[in-house]
């Protein structure tokens, strides 16, 4: 009996074995063409997972060769890869109804996001929409955002930069961007003060919750369903983790928004007008049936506005003084167009007095504004983004979609294209955003999807680029940064909605006060 045993396993593990083999040695083939090579039941997964800390990169690389299409196999949703313009145009705006978020994106993050703008399509998403338009474009919402920045560039980030600076000390460039981003964003949709920049740089559990809760609902794209119902019994994986999120989420936010009803006296009829932020706003305007808006509503829309302006914009200003310190000639030509429209005040600014940009002087800023975008080319804060076809469509480049096909067009990719950018796609060239006359000129939104395209176009697009530059500009301005681990490659993360830098961004900082006199000569 024993020798049979033994026979038999010996067959199996020939069995295995030779599988393995023929496998390896007819994907390897597959692979040259360009496309994963593809597994029995698990797909293309293994070959991408191999990968996992590159992902983008392998999926440009595989688009590249591909001719800007490829089709995924073993995820738990049929899914689409493009970086086609012509495709992205397609589903943003020519067939827009078409292509919604769809019910898995919805399923991902209702959790998290429940009907926020963030996470509604149709009528839901109409509605909101508008509303926030309205909010968004008024000349109070534009002056409360830009005075939030102002004073907490001057309250709070630069007394840091000053500390360092005399400490000598490194710092991380990234966490203070996003410690700055996310105060400003939840003082303008909460008009609450979280001092994440307080001094001591304290650990806030809102931030830390709402950071694992937008992981955990990312995983959830990944992760079979039925695996994820049986670790929510054992009371493990991604739903255990993002409950636990929600508690900590949930207890801030709805905290914030009884105590607001309760200050702006709405049960009792008594409006007031003295609170500019986002979610005063909200409850100040009933919706389309003239009913005031939930509770659950407000959480919802005001988790969408943090998401969208903290985790971006700290990541377009991390990747934008991670190359810029790389390229001396840019960060110069920035400096000399500051110090331009600083001699261009009626009142001359002595170096070292604060300086604080108005909305009027940021739009001067051609060039900065074109470094930020060259940026976003090739580091978008959103890598890639999802759509879901609900109904049976065929591309503009021929591949065929089914009904509940994922669809995703990879910013990360397009900004690598040498079809769409030219033979320098590589380099960081802030000019070819410019005319001849030094003027800023934007690039199609299906080229350039950094802030999506169509009906869906990004409603804070201004709001960011008015934030980036004036804490771009208020820095390069008094400071000089280095990097500490000069020439050390930077690797992104990987799991998440945005493309951070996976260990920060190291620097020390010194005082350009010194050497301010010799650009006023420009």
């Amino acid at each position: 009996m024993l020798p049979e045993i033994v026979g038999m396993d010996i067959f199996v593990v020939f069995i295995v074995i030779l599988a393995f083999t023929y496998y390896v040695l007819f994907l390897s083939r597959k692979a040259k063409n360009g496309v994963p090579p593809e597994w029995p039941f698990v797909g293309m997964l293994p070959s991408l997972f191999i990968h996992f800390n590159d992902l983008y990169d392998t999926i440009s690389r595989i688009l590249i060769e591909c001719g800007g299409t490829f089709i995924v196999k073993g995820l738990p949703q049929p899914t689409v890869l493009t970086s086609d313009p012509t495709n992205v145009e397609y589903i943003l705006t020519t067939k827009f109804s078409s292509f919604p978020k769809g019910p898995g994106f919805r399923s991902a993050f209702t959790d998290l996001f429940g009907d926020g703008l963030f996470n509604v399509d149709g009528e839901p998403w109409i509605q909101q929409r508008k509303a926030s338009v309205v909010q968004l474009n008024s000349v109070s919402s534009l002056t409360y955002v830009l005075k939030s920045v102002q004073e907490s560039l001057l309250q709070n980030l630069i007394p840091i930069l000053d500390n360092t600076v005399s400490t000598g000390s490194a710092m991380d460039l990234q966490d203070i961007f996003f410690r700055f981003t996310f105060d400003n964003i939840c003082k303008f949709a909460f008009g609450v003060e979280m001092g994440c920049l307080s001094p001591s740089l304290p650990a806030i559990p809102f931030v830390k919750a709402f950071d694992d809760a937008v992981e955990a609902s990312c995983s959830r794209f990944t992760t079979p369903i039925s695996f994820r119902k049986i670790m929510r019994c054992l009371g493990l994986g991604i739903d255990a983790k993002l409950q636990s999120a929600l508690k900590t989420i949930d207890q801030f936010v709805m905290e914030i928004v009884s105590s607001r009803r309760e200050e702006l006296g709405i049960a009792k009829n008594r409006m007031s007008d003295s609170r500019a932020d986002l979610l005063s706003i909200f409850m100040k305007s009933p919706d389309k049936n003239g009913v005031p808006y939930s509770d659950t509503f407000l959480r919802g829309i005001c988790l969408s506005f943090i998401l969208a302006g903290s985790d971006t914009t700290s990541v377009a200003l991390s990747w934008f003084f991670w190359l810029l310190l790389q390229h001396s000639h840019v960060e110069e030509n920035i400096l000399k167009e500051i110090h331009r429209i600083l001699k261009d005040r009626p009142a001359h600014v002595k170096p070292g007095d604060p300086v604080c940009f108005s909305r009027e002087e940021l739009k001067e800023m051609h060039y900065l504004h074109a470094c930020l975008s060259e940026t976003m080319r090739l580091y978008p804060p959103v890598p890639l983004g999802r759509k879901e076809a609900i109904e049976d469509e065929v591309l503009p480049d021929g591949t065929p979609m089914k009904k509940g096909t994922a669809i995703m067009y990879v910013t990360y990719a397009m900004g690598r294209m040498e079809s769409i950018w030219g033979s320098d796609c590589m380099e960081f060239k802030p000019k070819r955003w410019l005319n001849d006359e030094g003027a800023f000129v934007n690039q199609s939104v299906y080229r350039y999807p950094v802030f999506h395209g169509g009906p869906r176009m990004c409603l804070g697009r201004d709001f960011a680029y008015l934030q980036m530059k004036h804490i771009a500009a208020s820095i390069l301005y008094r400071y000089k940064l280095r990097l500490v681990n000069e020439g050390e490659e930077v690797k992104y993360k990987v799991g998440g909605l945005t493309l951070f830098m996976k260990n920060g961004l190291p620097v020390t900082v010194q005082s350009r006060v010194t050497e301010q006199s010799r650009y006023y000569s420009v």
